[in-house]
């Protein structure tokens, strides 16, 4: 009996040992409250902040680069802000009225498109030949399908060819004349190339080719300064969304690297580098120097170290871009949103023209590194 009686009392001990250490277990989904908390030296409990729950969200960005504060007027800034907010709205409010997040990323694309500050659509940079050549994915979260188009000259929104290309064939990226074609035959809104002439990037084309001439010489002084000759690499609109059925979609258009040669195509119409989107995971859409951007396949990387890693969006777009890319040599950045409506913009750059909203109409815009 004796015997008995001191098993029993050693197993109540070890039952209210473990619960009383429950709080400090290593596994957080293991608490009593579930709430993931940090144990201090002193002995302190600190709760950590938990990632939000969104029903719906989206995240839109506009470029990265060198944007310095110092080097844009107040009116460029304003006009910036003004579009990226109008821009979001239309995508926002497609998907609190119930709307997919595959509409919401390609209309809220067609607005930046169709503005002349931005390296896609109307506002995209010129080729070494003096021509636009434009680039366009798009990936629906819930099926991973996914649409893409490269080197086209006369379809108006990209954006658009991308998620034809998804929804009405049997490919994924169609490119050149082939794609002006098929846009044309799935009655695209079709242009003049002329369209897409505008005096700033043309100026910036001249700029550049003045400055490798320049380099040519021998001589590496140039007697202006130029944002996007520093940036000309860079360049690029995108889009994540979660709908209110929890499907997430991300779309990029770009018009590509300005003084481009070879019909050179970069990250913004390869899956997985430029676009990836995952219901299980996240939403990603790119923006940076291309070449780095497809050999690290940045998008799916984020994606995957959710899915396989189990880190948080934040944790992964961090390590991606910070850490990879960076030590890769590439700059840039991202924005994306997963599953749960949480929306990250990370980037290693000056400077990324970027915006979110919220279920709850909250928004917010950014332009610099410090905002």
């Amino acid at each position: 009996m004796k015997k008995i009686a001191f098993l029993l009392s050693v197993l109540f001990l070890f039952s209210a040992c473990k619960e009383g250490n429950k709080l400090f277990d290593s596994n957080p989904q293991e608490r009593l409250d579930d709430v993931p908390t940090i144990k201090l030296e002193d002995g302190q409990v600190i709760p950590l902040n938990k990632e939000t729950s969104n029903a719906f969200s989206i995240i839109i960005h506009g470029g990265a680069g060198t944007i310095l504060k110092k080097n844009m007027s107040p009116e460029m800034e304003t006009a910036y802000k003004q579009k990226l907010e109008e821009a979001i709205r239309v995508g926002y409010d497609i998907l609190k009225n119930g709307g997919t997040s595959l509409e919401a990323v390609t209309k809220t694309i067609n607005i930046m498109e169709d503005s002349p500050l931005f390296n896609a659509g109307k506002g995209a940079v010129f080729t070494n030949e003096g021509t636009n050549e434009h680039d366009a994915s798009i990936m629906d979260g819930e099926t991973l399908n996914a649409g893409a188009s490269a080197g086209t000259t006369t379809v108006r929104n990209p954006i658009d060819l991308a998620k034809a290309v998804m929804e009405k064939s049997p490919h994924v990226m169609l490119s050149g004349k082939g794609a002006n074609t098929f846009a044309k035959e799935q009655g695209l809104q079709i242009v003049d190339p002329n369209y897409f002439y505008t005096e700033r990037r043309y100026k910036s084309l001249q700029n550049i080719k003045e400055k490798e001439q320049t380099e040519l010489d021998h001589d590496t002084k140039v007697s202006f300064y130029d944002n996007d000759i520093k940036d000309s690499k860079f360049g690029t609109v995108g889009c994540a969304a979660l709908d209110k059925n929890g499907n997430l979609a991300a779309g990029t258009s770009t018009g590509g690297m300005t003084n481009k040669r070879w019909g050179r195509i970069g990250d913004s119409p390869i899956i997985g580098a430029g676009t990836y989107a995952n219901n299980n995971t996240c939403a990603v859409s790119s923006t940076g120097w291309g070449e780095y951007f497809i050999r690290a396949m940045v998008a799916y990387d984020i994606s995957a170290l959710m899915e396989y890693k189990g880190l948080s969006l934040k944790e992964a777009s961090k390590e991606v871009i910070q850490n990879k890319l960076t030590k890769l040599g590439g700059t840039g950045g991202i924005v994306a949103i997963d599953k749960n409506g949480n929306m990250v913009a990370e980037f290693n750059t000056a400077g990324m023209y970027r915006a979110t909203m919220n279920d709850k109409g909250e928004l917010t815009i950014g332009i610099y590194n410090e905002e």
